[in-house]
């Protein structure tokens, strides 16, 4: 027997059983290049090193993994997974570029922790408080519903504000989770207005995943079209700036959740922000502190000429107005 090739089957078996949720022996069998009596040997491995495997029968049956009376030995003892666990919620919301990573360890580590463990990780988490800068609290509780529910396929509901400010409920068909920093969106499919929406976590209502699973349908590029919803839709204007800058030295000073920077070669880029108020965009674009061209609208250059009027008066630049000669005073 290749004991080394058996090994690392039977991790690919592991992994794939972590990706969805249920899997059938010939769909298992297909991905490793096996038979199904293959599998079934691989999967009794896996229940032997502590893996627990749940197999239904019938035609809608199939293997799944589920969560034991305890973890598999080969992952991590009780004080390690709550170790682990506690990290990974903190690191959710406050570890530079972890997010995401964390997010998803954690969600695979609480699918397999036995219930009397995860009661512990969120008493320890609800007793905790972190020193980091302002910004919106998000339930790792929520962030984990709503990651297995992306990597599941099943529609999520949950309570989201109208225009009315009053609470309306949502279903949708979830894709993906946007971080950009201390805030949390989920651009998802609504399933009552048939269009590609994004929800900031923090302004949910109570998040419940169903059991209607949905197929997956093409859809935007989710971290675009979130940048896109928070810099520019809900705004009266949309500006596009030419700014002689490269891409980079500009993504450094405007955050993606203000403007959306677009490479225009190699020593220009285009600025894409929105605003209500034209003398605010105007400022913004000033400081930036490089050259700009205003290609759109046409009113943010009256309100940059108006900011340079105003800029030079407090400078003291502007030459006081001629006085009117005397044969035509009064």
């Amino acid at each position: 027997m290749n004991v080394e090739g058996t090994t690392e089957r039977v991790l690919r078996l592991l992994a794939l059983l972590q990706r969805r949720p249920t899997w059938t022996a010939g769909e298992l069998a297909a991905e490793l290049g096996v038979t199904d009596r293959c599998v079934r040997r691989d999967v009794e491995r896996l229940r032997n090193l502590g893996y627990p495997v749940h197999a239904t029968a019938g035609v809608g049956g199939g293997y799944c993994l589920g969560a034991g009376t305890r973890l598999p030995p080969l992952l991590l003892d009780d004080e390690e997974a709550i170790a682990t666990a506690v990290s990974l919620r903190l690191a959710s919301g406050s570890v530079a570029g972890a997010a995401e990573a964390a997010l998803r360890a954690l969600a695979k580590l609480d699918q397999v922790m036995p219930p009397r463990l995860r009661e512990q990780v969120r008493a320890v988490h609800g007793a905790t408080d972190t020193l980091l800068p302002e910004g919106e609290t998000i339930d790792a509780d929520v962030l984990v519903t709503l990651a297995r529910a992306c990597r599941d396929l099943v529609r999520v509901r949950f309570g989201y504000p109208g225009r009315d400010g009053e609470p309306h409920e949502r279903t949708v068909e979830p894709v993906r989770l946007v971080t950009t920093g201390r805030r949390w969106y989920l651009m998802a499919h609504d399933v009552d207005r048939d269009d590609w929406r994004t929800f900031r976590l923090d302004r949910m209502g109570p998040v419940s995943a169903t059991t209607w699973r949905f197929r997956p349908r093409e859809h935007p590029d989710p971290a675009g079209h979130v940048q896109r919803s928070v810099t520019a839709a809900p705004y009266r204007y949309l500006a596009r700036i030419r700014l002689r800058a490269g891409a980079a030295q500009i993504r450094g000073q405007v955050p993606p959740t203000v403007g959306e920077v677009l490479a225009d070669g190699a020593d220009h880029c285009v600025l894409v922000v929105g605003g209500d108020d034209l003398d605010w965009l105007a400022a913004h674009v000033a400081r930036l502190g490089v050259p700009a061209e205003v290609l759109e609208p046409a009113e943010l250059r009256e309100a940059a000429g108006r900011l340079s009027d105003r800029l030079a008066a407090l400078a003291g630049t502007v030459a006081p107005a001629p006085s009117e000669p005397e044969e035509n005073r009064a």
